[in-house]
């Protein structure tokens, strides 16, 4: 009794100590198995036995899965390249752009910024050319059949004009109080990606606003005639930079072109510099001097980062009635923007660049200078329609920024 008693006041063994307990009279059973094979030959089942490995080379590892790899637009295996009938040279930017300026060289090799083998135009490393798919010289050829098929495209697309009344609820319907859809044009001005925007915009409106600010605005007639020549649209109002884009009365979403989009942006070619060593009639000595006293010339105006610029050039202009050197001031701008600007003036005014040093643009008008006519200083007073059909004059400098932006300039006395 004492025994018993003991052994009921033992504790019950812990659960790791019972899977030792069964282990082990596993591994007895397993040595008993085997002694039963030495002596009797007996053989376990075929559940029980271990299964030996196929390949007799234990060396040898399977084969890895590949990575996962997810899909790629650049993927193309199979695919033709995409053909578009659109009668221009693709270009990154078309205002920003002029295939008057033949570049000097490229900065890299050339690559299709539409992605390898995507586009069936070859890229030259400043356009993909519309004519001459194997073109190898950095201009594509003109084809005098290019601006007569462009034209027979638009006419078709726009139809009849639109009514005063008609145009008159378009361009309401594309105020900010009605619609927020809307465009922005920039420092890049109209790039070959913004024409897909404008179709997508197409498919829910008759017409479109655009808001233009920054570089290209210096020369908004260039920006409005790119507009309609590379949409086929036409535009039906505009107010200093803001456009409204009419798609035209046969305009059928489901049959716009093909607008291959470019994956990145290119790099822009090498061009002649801006800026030479000595001005063309003037020694060295002259030129140093020309550009201390540009640089200490008063300011004309002073430049807003992306801001409404189209009153520069007739400012620029008048300057020169009076003064053979302007300097605008440029601090704050990017150094690529007002070197753009300065390209932009000296073909527009036209007059000669002298420096752009410590964030300036100083000009001079050139030994031969003659002050235009009467007629010829409102010439480049843009007119303006309004949108009960009766076009006023507008000065630029009146034009402050709608849609709640200042203006682009600022006179140079506030500083």
């Amino acid at each position: 009794m004492s025994l018993l008693a003991r052994l009921s006041r033992q504790k019950p063994p812990p659960p790791s100590s019972l899977c030792l307990t069964l282990l082990a009279r596993h591994l007895s059973s397993a040595s008993t198995s085997s002694k039963l094979h030495d002596h009797y030959a007996f053989r376990p089942p075929p559940s029980l036995s271990p299964q030996e490995p196929d390949n007799p080379n234990p060396t040898t590892r399977k084969k890895q899965k590949p990575l996962y790899r997810p899909p790629s637009t650049l993927d193309r295996t199979g695919k033709k390249p995409t053909h578009s009938d659109l009668p221009f040279d693709f270009r990154y930017s078309y205002t920003e752009s002029s295939q008057s300026v033949r570049p000097i060289g490229l900065r890299e090799p050339k690559y299709s910024p539409f992605g390898p083998d995507r586009l069936d135009r070859s890229w030259t490393g400043v356009c993909a050319p519309a004519v001459d798919p194997k073109v190898k010289s950095l201009d594509g050829t003109d084809d005098p059949n290019l601006e007569e098929k462009r034209k027979l495209m638009r006419e078709k697309i726009q139809g009849d004009p639109l009514t005063n009344a008609e145009r008159k609820i378009l361009v309401a319907q594309c105020q900010r109080n009605k619609t927020k859809r809307q465009i922005n044009l920039g420092r890049d001005g109209l790039t070959h990606n913004m024409l897909n925007d404008i179709h997508n915009h197409w498919k829910h409106a008759e017409a479109v606003r655009i808001k233009c600010l920054g570089v290209p605005t210096v020369d908004m007639k260039n920006v409005c005639s790119q507009l309609e020549d590379k949409t086929f649209g036409k535009i039906i109002h505009r107010h200093c930079g803001s456009l409204v884009l009419y798609r035209g009365r046969n305009y059928n979403p489901k049959k716009r072109p093909v607008i291959p989009l470019m994956m990145w942006r290119p790099h822009e070619p090498i061009y002649p510099r801006l800026i030479k060593t000595t001005i063309d009639g003037l020694s060295i000595d002259e030129t140093k001097e020309m550009r201390k006293r540009g640089l200490a010339v008063p300011a004309l105006t002073k430049l807003a980062k992306n801001g409404y610029y189209a009153s520069l050039v007739p400012m620029v202009r008048d300057a020169f009635l009076t003064n053979e050197l302007v300097r605008i001031d440029c601090q704050g701008l990017e150094k690529s923007d007002y070197k753009k600007i300065g390209c932009k003036l000296r073909d527009l005014v036209p007059c000669i660049l002298v420096t752009f040093e410590k964030e300036q643009i100083v000009v001079w008008r050139g030994k031969d200078y003659k002050p235009p006519e009467d007629g010829e200083l409102f010439a480049d007073r843009e007119f303006f329609d309004d949108p009960e059909g009766s076009s006023m004059g507008l000065s630029e400098d009146s034009c402050s920024s709608d849609d709640n932006s200042s203006p682009g300039f600022y006179s140079g006395d506030d500083e």
